[in-house]
């Protein structure tokens, strides 16, 4: 595996933020092209997207080195073999598409947990709409926001061998987002925090493999490190 800064070259950031300004299905698209291929080739790399004074870089674990595509681009990259073990303390960083599977007229579909939440809120109190919850009974929405996007990371921890610190956990940056012409709609939370490795095996797999939905827009890379 390989992991990899994509970042602004100096003297070119005008270019690169222009090109990164067409929303996430034309960011999907220019990533690919750091990793060409045969056509149907599935995708076997994972990025996260963050901002720096203003512009937009990438950290990317792949299976395959990018290449060097145009002159607006740095691609800085270095092999990626994670050494750990069960009891490792590390802090993470992580954008993810926090969704779970319900199943509705016989069909299993997902659904955004922060909006699921809200339908339980809503069935527990034989309501069907929000606006219909007096205002001093609605939870305050960043806290419904924590608490369903931060239920859902321990679930994925129990599969993915981790355990969050949850005392220690920020859930920030709730969105949703639309590709495609607003045919296809997915929600995204940035989590920051400590956890504890509790299987390296499945732990190291999941660095490499990414966790959640929505891989191909940025979602699942989660980067750790070690505390200073």
């Amino acid at each position: 595996m390989h992991f990899s800064l994509i970042s602004p070259r100096p003297g070119h950031e005008h270019q690169a933020a222009h090109q990164m300004l067409q929303g996430p299905y034309r960011e999907h698209q220019w990533l690919w092209q750091l990793f060409p291929a045969e056509p149907g080739t599935p995708r076997d790399f994972l990025f996260k997207r963050s901002e720096v004074g203003g512009l937009p870089r990438y950290h990317v674990v792949s299976a395959r080195p990018p290449v060097q595509e145009g002159q607006a681009w740095s691609v800085q990259t270095k092999p990626y073999q994670p050494v750990l073990q069960a009891g490792d303390v590390l802090e993470f960083e992580l954008c993810a598409n926090p969704v779970i599977t319900r199943k509705l007229n016989g069909k299993h579909a997902r659904h955004d947990v922060v909006m699921d939440a809200k339908r339980r809120f809503l069935a527990e109190r034989g309501l069907t709409a929000w606006a219909a919850v007096a205002p001093a009974e609605r939870p305050e929405p960043y806290a419904l926001i924590a608490s369903a996007c931060g239920d859902w990371l321990a679930e994925q921890g129990k599969r993915c061998g981790f355990e969050v610190a949850m005392d220690q956990l920020s859930v920030d940056g709730y969105q949703q987002h639309a590709v495609k012409n607003g045919k296809l709609k997915f929600s995204t939370v940035e989590f920051l925090g400590n956890l504890v490795v509790t299987d390296a095996q499945k732990f190291v797999a999941m660095l490499h493999n990414g966790v959640g939905h929505a891989k191909a827009f940025g979602c699942g890379l989660m980067l750790v490190r070690r505390p200073l």
